[in-house]
C-alpha cells in the first residue's frame, strides 16, 4: 500500500509504504538510510525499486527498471529473481515477472 504525498513548500513528492507481506517488511528493512538537510529519509534499495517497477509493469517502469540495471553493477540478482518467482507462483493471473526481468538482462 504506497501513501503518494507531496511536500507543499519544497514541491517534493513523496511516498509512503506501509508494510503488510513479507516481501514489504523486508524491503522496508533494506532500505538505505540518507540524512537530507538534517532529516534521516529512508530509500528502497535499487533491488527493491527493480521489483517494484517491473511489478507495476507499465512501459515507463520496466524502461526505469533497465537504467537502475545498467547504472548499478553490484546489484543482487538472486534477491531480485526469489521475489519475483514468488509473486509469480502466488498470482492467480499469469504475469511472467520473472521473465520480464530476464528479458531486462539480455
Amino acid at each position: 500500500m504506497v501513501l503518494p504525498a507531496i511536500n507543499l513548500a519544497t514541491g517534493i513528492r513523496v511516498d509512503f509504504i506501509f508494510s503488510f507481506t513479507p516481501y514489504e517488511t523486508n524491503a522496508i528493512q533494506r532500505s538505505k538510510k540518507i540524512s537530507i538537510l538534517g532529516q534521516d529519509v529512508c530509500f528502497a534499495s535499487p533491488e527493491d525499486v527493480i521489483i517494484h517497477k517491473v511489478f507495476a509493469g507499465r512501459p515507463r517502469d520496466i524502461e526505469d527498471a533497465r537504467i537502475i540495471i545498467l547504472k548499478n553493477a553490484e546489484l543482487d540478482y538472486s534477491y531480485i529473481r526469489h521475489w519475483l518467482e514468488e509473486f509469480d507462483l502466488s498470482s492467480d493471473e499469469k504475469r511472467d515477472l520473472l521473465k520480464t526481468f530476464e528479458d531486462l538482462l539480455s
